[in-house]
């Protein structure tokens, strides 16, 4: 029986019914620190579906379970007792605090922490990944339109407002979207950072005339508030009213503006954030004077995002103390807590409220010397590092922290938020500059690498995603979000995501200043550096890897701005990955003794024209077992090959038997790079159509002929497997004549098969007889110069063909070769692969199939699986 309109289910309908059942299930690990409606509602995703949600009547629901709690002093007295602490112990508790809270005095700024490198003195290779990164990022920044950006700021200040806005169904800036604004901010962080890294003219000119609109509105407004809202939003927060984050968004109206200053040298932008602040101050003392301090935490109902950062950042240019007060009233006691007493207890916690109070409060580090808060920075690095980090370096799960080492049962659509990716790189970058410890260098290799390079769709300017899908068989194209689009989404993740494409040179070199500077050199970038303390411009040189040569090459030349450098030291990291055996090292040709894996190699020189280092090391395959201390989920297993996290093409399958799992070599074999040369894809057309021979869910058929990078493509692509080996062939057409079996790009050791005459074509395994597996590449039955067809070897004239010219149908083999829409049917135009096999690509074999790796950020819309469920025969 047909089920009529089943695929028209109104998508509102499916939101109030996933809202009801995490309600109703109550998304039970959620904690409230920052409060809200309930703790799950911390989820941006959960807000923009319910704000333009149409049933009021769940929304007075939700709204009235509005709550508060306290996030005082007060807070931490409640933090530990249900845990740790017996209710007696509570005076104890309260000591123990206060001492912690004031250890060691925290009068004056700590030093001794690594200098950033300024992006202005950092270019990347334009060749590279990163920067062709960078290049599709720069182009969505010119792509935007500015007085889209600007038109609800307009709209608030109540002046003309030229142009649209960006007001599609979904986008986090539409007028009516209570973040909006949000991402203006976060583009003017990006435009700041990506002129730094660029000094493009054009880009200038553009977030030049952002700021100087934004003034407009900030003195049209008149009190120095400025936010494409009104205050409103901020009557609505202190009355304890149910509204979607306004500090947040103020949070990147400031950063964006203080990066236009500190980057750009935009004293209108710095003049316009003390006004705010002026603002924001006055507004908040009043809520204290008329109220409590108490009420004012009430009032931070919300995520406020990084408020406490952005303040203590400017204090240290400022030195307001008025700046270093406000900062400390948005820093967050009720989770940093948590971390003072170094309790893993963050399951269940929104990860990307709470990341950013982690992040100020290493700045209060930095700004007041107080040993506390670099005690939480640290431990709360190691938890998250520890126990609720996948292999990609990301966390979270549906924006939350799941049960520490239970990971396994988490792996679904919405794994790693993109947002929450780009703040752990901001903690761990941070406790680099303050320890030198390589081990935090590693983690931002692993982050950058495989949960920040991946998710632009390769290089189509404003297409990212939001979470990136960590299950068995998913795409990024197909989850909750999928991809977004230039002008229609604007969500929390496309603010990083433009931020972090801007300062991808940022954290590849470090300095130490004094007599005899250092560098240090943690990324493995192909980029130069003009090093000003060291007087002496550097070039980094980093060869593409692939698993036929397994070394990562490095060359770094100098150049002295003047004469001959002076003395300085070279740090270079030698990354946990690697072995040292194999390992080499040379100044100017001459050997010197590589360190161990996990610790940084010194090389100290006088630094003349021409001087050159090379650095070999050696990358290996591994697998790691997911952070799982479940007996029965050991085997799930992720595979690398140095940081880079490598996925199986596959639409589901998981399950990986192997042989032996002595040694990884024993069933994980290096793809040749040759063989792109052996893959094809066969299409015919019929009248506008064009089809594709393809794999359409384990049958062959007719296929819309898909685009590079899509599902569809793995499909329709396949590799030439000739009879004679000896045989080698540069380009597609030398195949002509030559008998092959065809093997599925994604299905490695399966090939098409036949079964007789007018009989459909399969998918055949080892087992099936080799006669009926292998075809003659023959000049098309139709005639043309292009064609060609597939005579079967074992029942010769015989071809294969398509039974009608369109979707789905059959290929058959068949031998009606007098018939001129036969031989129609029986010709295609063999063109190379839709697909291609990435540089770094493996084939991992099974008892049951095998699996074709590449790595994770290379995937667009294909299925993927990152963690195989490895077992021994």
């Amino acid at each position: 029986m047909e089920m009529k309109g089943f695929g028209f289910v109104d998508m509102s309908s499916v939101f109030v019914i996933f809202l009801l059942c995490v309600w109703g299930c109550g998304f039970a690990v959620g904690k409230e620190c920052t409060n809200s409606v309930d703790s799950w509602m911390q989820s941006h995703t959960l807000r923009f579906e319910l704000l333009n949600s149409n049933n009021e009547t769940l929304k007075n629901e939700v709204f009235s379970h509005y709550h508060l709690t306290p996030s005082d002093d007060a807070a931490w007295l409640n933090l530990l007792p249900r845990k740790i602490l017996r209710e007696e112990d509570e005076y104890e508790w309260s000591v123990m605090y206060r001492k912690m809270k004031h250890a060691g005095g925290g009068s004056e700024a700590p030093g001794g922490f690594l200098k950033e490198v300024s992006l202005h003195d950092v270019r990347l290779d334009p060749t590279s990944q990163h920067g062709k990164a960078q290049q599709t990022n720069l182009e969505y920044l010119l792509m935007l339109d500015s007085d889209s950006l600007l038109w609800s700021f307009r709209k608030t200040a109540g002046l003309a407002t030229p142009g649209e806005p960006y007001d599609a169904k979904d986008s986090w800036e539409k007028p009516s979207s209570e973040l909006r604004g949000h991402f203006v901010g976060h583009y003017l962080s990006a435009s700041a950072m990506m002129w730094a890294s660029t000094h493009n003219d054009t880009l200038k000119e553009k977030m030049s005339g952002i700021v100087s609109s934004l003034a407009l509105c900030q003195n049209e407004i008149g009190s120095g508030y400025l936010s494409a809202f009104p205050t409103l939003e901020f009557d609505r927060l202190e009355n304890i009213t149910y509204v979607w984050a306004p500090y947040y968004t103020i949070h990147k109206i400031l950063a964006g503006l203080l990066d236009q200053y500190t980057l750009a040298g935009s004293d209108q932008a710095f003049s316009m954030v003390k006004w705010m602040v002026e603002y924001f101050y006055k507004r908040i003392q009043n809520v204290i004077s008329k109220y409590s301090i108490a009420r004012h935490y009430m009032s931070l109902n919300e995520e406020a995002g990084g408020m406490n950062d952005i303040l203590y950042k400017l204090y240290t240019i400022t030195g307001d103390t008025k700046h270093l007060l406000l900062a400390h009233l948005f820093d967050k006691p009720c989770f940093l807590g948590l971390l003072a007493v170094k309790a893993d207890d963050i399951a269940g916690y929104h990860t990307n409220t709470h990341i950013p109070v982690v992040i100020g409060a290493q700045k209060r580090y930095e700004v007041t010397g107080e040993p506390l808060y670099k005690e939480m920075g640290i431990f709360f690095m190691d938890i998250v590092n520890s126990s609720h980090t996948y292999a990609t370096g990301g966390t979270s799960v549906s924006e939350f922290w799941s049960a520490p080492k239970r990971l396994a049962t988490t792996l679904q659509t919405e794994n790693e938020e993109s947002c929450v990716t780009y703040n752990m790189l901001k903690v761990s970058r941070t406790l680099f500059r303050w320890t030198k410890e390589p081990a935090y260098a590693d983690f931002y290799e692993r982050a950058l690498t495989n949960g920040v390079l991946g998710i632009q769709r390769g290089t189509e300017p404003g297409v990212m995603i939001y979470m990136l899908p960590l299950g068995s068989g998913q795409s990024k194209a197909i989850s909750y979000h999928g991809w977004g689009s230039p002008f229609g989404h604007f969500w929390c993740c496309y603010g990083t995501g433009i931020e972090s494409f801007s300062k991808l040179g940022d954290s590849i070199y470090f300095e130490e200043e004094g007599e005899t500077p250092s560098l240090y050199i943690i990324q493995y970038i192909s980029s130069s550096l003009d090093w000003k303390s060291g007087k002496v411009v550097l070039n980094q040189t980093v060869d593409n890897i692939n698993p036929w040569d397994p070394y990562l090459r490095i060359t770094l030349t100098f150049s002295p701005t003047k004469g001959t450098g002076k003395s300085s030291t070279l740090n270079l990291r030698m990354p946990i990955w690697t072995d040292s055996d194999g390992a080499k090292v040379a100044l100017n040709g001459q050997s010197l003794h590589p360190s161990a894996p996990g610790s940084f190699l010194q090389i100290a020189n006088k630094w003349s024209h021409g001087d050159t280092v090379t650095l070999q090391l050696p990358i290996s395959l591994r697998t790691e077992a997911i952070k799982d201390d479940r007996a029965e989920y050991a085997s799930v297993q992720a595979i690398l090959y140095g940081p880079v996290l490598l996925a199986a093409h596959t639409s589901g399958d998981w399950d990986l038997r192997t042989k032996s799992t002595n040694s990884l070599s024993d069933w994980i074999t290096p793809i040749p790079s040759s063989y792109n040369s052996y893959l094809v894809s066969f299409s015919q057309e019929y009248e506008n159509s064009t089809f594709a021979l393809a794999n359409v869910n384990q049958t062959i058929e007719l296929d819309n002929f898909p685009e590079a990078g899509t599902a569809a493509s793995v499909h329709a692509t396949f590799r030439l497997i000739l009879d004679d080996l000896s045989t080698k062939v540069s380009k597609q057409q030398d195949a002509i004549g030559k008998s092959v079996m065809l093997e599925l790009f994604d299905l490695p050791g399966q090939v098409l098969g036949h079964q007789g005459k007018e009989k459909n074509l399969v998918i055949a395994d080892s087992s099936y007889s080799k006669d009926k597996k292998v075809f003659r590449l023959v000049p098309g039955l139709d005639g043309k110069t292009a064609s060609t067809s597939l005579e079967s070897e074992s029942d010769k004239g015989c071809f294969v063909y398509s039974t009608e010219f369109e979707v789905n149908a059959t290929l058959k083999l068949g031998c009606n070769t007098s018939n001129d829409g036969f031989n129609q049917a029986a010709s295609f135009v063999m063109k190379s692969g839709i697909s291609q096999y990435h540089p770094i690509s493996f084939i991992a074999q099974g008892k049951d199939r095998n699996f074709l790796l590449q790595p994770l950020s290379s995937f667009m819309d294909e299925f993927y699986t990152p963690y195989l469920n490895v077992t021994t025969v």
